[in-house]
């Protein structure tokens, strides 16, 4: 190999690495003196929906060329902790302060019932609940059983009341995962995971004035209330006759309906001695 020749190719590199070195460093000056020094802005690390809550795994801090800062833009995450999306905003965008508010009476509960319609809370078990895989969002039928005679078994019947029902909350949790009851504005709503938050013993549907008063009554003549999971897609609605203890029976039915029948003509027999 000719050394010669190596050394002079070796110089040749250094003294193009050398040039483009310097050509980054100009232009890099120019850059810097065009758009300014970086400096940090928070923005979004995924896309948050609007009236979601902002939390520290939603977003994260770049430098961006101070030119390139968007009106209102936000420095450190601690100045957005417990502020919620008032509009949506992609992930990558900047944060902004006019588009970020704290959870209050605009950004609550009543904001996401429908015009027409009322919220309404029913107390419920995890039995009653889907074992409280309810979450809001979803669409429920309810169904009440419903005891003519108390003690009876041939005077109760199940009745499926309401149909595709919209769950607003469950307990404090409500639509878009918004907390806005019995939480202040500090780390709590940081800490809270609202995704697995089932700790719950009420659920507020969406309801007509008219449906509102059926469930209403039921409750004041001590009707047990159930909810059922629906798909969300499922708009359809069922004609459903009332199940009775004979439904179930099936080919037993007979026999219970003459006992009961026979029970009765006892009943009315001491009643007239």
């Amino acid at each position: 190999m000719n050394s010669r020749a190596f050394t002079l190719s070796f110089a040749i590199a250094l003294i193009a690495m050398f040039m483009a070195y310097s050509y980054i460093e100009s232009m890099e000056s120019t850059f810097l003196e065009k758009y300014g020094n970086p400096q940090p802005v928070v923005v979004a690390k995924v896309d948050i929906k609007e009236l979601e809550l902002i939390d520290d795994t939603k977003v994260r801090v770049e430098n961006v060329p101070e030119q390139f800062r968007q009106p209102g833009h936000v420095k450190k995450i601690e100045e957005i902790y417990n502020t919620v999306a008032t509009t949506p905003i992609k992930a990558g965008e900047q944060i902004t302060k006019p588009r970020v508010t704290y959870p209050g009476a605009r950004t609550g509960l009543s904001n996401q019932v429908s015009i027409g319609r009322r919220a309404y809370a029913i107390n419920v078990t995890a039995n009653q609940a889907v074992s409280k895989l309810i979450k809001p969002g979803d669409r429920v039928d309810v169904i009440s059983t419903i005891a003519y005679a108390p003690g009876q078994l041939d005077k109760i019947k199940v009745k499926t009341v309401l149909q595709d029902s919209l769950v607003l909350s469950t307990g404090y949790n409500i639509t878009n995962s918004l907390p806005v009851v019995g939480l202040q504005r500090n780390e709590e709503i940081k800490k809270l995971n609202l995704n697995t938050y089932t700790d719950y013993n009420t659920v507020t549907l969406e309801l007509t004035p008219s449906e509102i008063q059926q469930v209403i009554f039921l409750n004041n003549i001590g009707a047990s209330l159930h909810l059922s999971l629906r798909n969300n897609d499922d708009k359809s609605i069922e004609r459903l006759p009332a199940t009775k203890l004979f439904d179930v029976l099936g080919e037993d039915a007979p026999a219970a309906k003459q006992f009961y029948s026979e029970k009765e003509t006892q009943q009315r027999q001491r009643r007239g001695m």
